[in-house]
């Protein structure tokens, strides 16, 4: 059973294995530096369907889809089903998930999404609730843009400090039983304000939570970005980074050596068109279902942290003129 170490971390005793993962992205995510990475991409963002939205849906089924086959499981397999997304309702989940007939636990947390889903799966895995469990989440440029921006065809000019989001989508399969990285500690964090209100500043809006998070991870474990291969965050981007940075130096934290930004390895910053870098659910979902677990199969990591960070905005919210609040959750995984 999970035990709870400090404030806010869970430390898993059973040890729930990710013995498979599955990504798939866009063009622009193919393009960039780990684009050889991800298990597959597409060439139109319409992915063959008729809406943005119906193409995002089938990106997670997608995902799924990889993952399962990758072990020789089906869907009938699986026990429970965690997934999540930008749209309104997480439509891109319950149609895209809706075939496979696994009971669904249907989460919002921005895009804190894929460290909440995988932290809640390797929580019922601990428990015996489930044996084996899926964790998924996306996020499509096109649908997330026209919900919570402008309209694609209104050709309106981003600012400096945006970041463009990610159409991807990434899954992860956790097992009681078998081999590979496992997730050892989970904290979830709490929702902080430091009422931003601009919403192409996702970056500012999603640091403060990192930092808060990070610390009281730190704290509960007392350990330090030192013992850590790499301490990954969601889709800080530039400037949320070098924020992140900043608030954790104020706490007696340098996380310069260890640190990388999954927003910030997806594009090429200077070569794309993408301002302050990446963002959205599928940003560190497709990250970590490709170069992360690759780099735990190669040997070159033993125990990272991922960390997932979410603003939790709406259209009515933003409209409405009120702060972007920011939550960002954490597993820690070893090998």
């Amino acid at each position: 059973m999970a035990v709870k170490i400090g404030k806010r971390t869970i430390e898993l005793q059973t040890k729930p294995k990710i013995i498979s993962y599955g990504s798939i992205v866009g063009k622009l995510e193919h393009e960039g530096p780990i684009g050889h990475e991800f298990d597959k991409h597409i060439t139109d963002s319409f992915f063959g369907e008729k809406s943005f939205e119906k193409a995002e849906s089938k990106l997670q089924k997608t995902a799924v889809e990889i993952a399962l086959e990758k072990v020789n499981l089906k869907p009938c397999d699986i026990d429970k089903i965690f997934a999540g997304d930008l749209l309104n309702q997480c439509i891109g989940s319950s149609f895209g998930l809706k075939s496979f007939g696994i009971p669904f636990i249907g989460l919002y947390g921005a895009c804190s999404t894929m460290a909440l889903s995988a932290g809640l799966a390797s929580i019922f895995i601990d428990s015996g609730a489930t044996e084996k469990a899926i964790a998924v989440t996306s996020s499509h440029f096109c649908s997330a843009e026209r919900q919570y921006r402008f309209p694609l065809n209104y050709g309106s000019q981003r600012t400096p400090n945006a970041q463009r989001t990610v159409t991807g989508s990434g899954a992860i399969i956790l097992s009681n039983e078998g081999e590979g990285p496992y997730i050892d500690k989970v904290t979830f964090g709490e929702i902080t304000d430091y009422d931003i209100t601009d919403v192409n500043n996702m970056g500012a809006a999603m640091a403060p939570s990192a930092c808060d998070t990070l610390k009281h991870f730190f704290e509960d474990t007392n350990t330090t970005p030192e013992d850590y291969d790499v301490i990954y965050t969601g889709d800080l981007g530039s400037v949320g980074t070098l924020l992140l940075y900043e608030l954790m130096s104020r706490e007696g934290y340098d996380l310069k050596c260890r640190h990388a930004d999954c927003g910030l390895l997806i594009f090429d910053n200077e070569g794309q068109d993408v301002h302050a870098g990446g963002s959205g659910c599928g940003c560190s979902a497709s990250v970590l279902a490709s170069f992360i677990m690759h780099r735990f199969e190669s040997g070159d990591f033993k125990n990272i942290l991922f960390m997932s960070t979410g603003a939790l905005l709406s259209p009515t919210s933003s409209f409405q003129g009120e702060s972007i609040p920011g939550v960002s959750h954490l597993i820690n995984i070893k090998i």
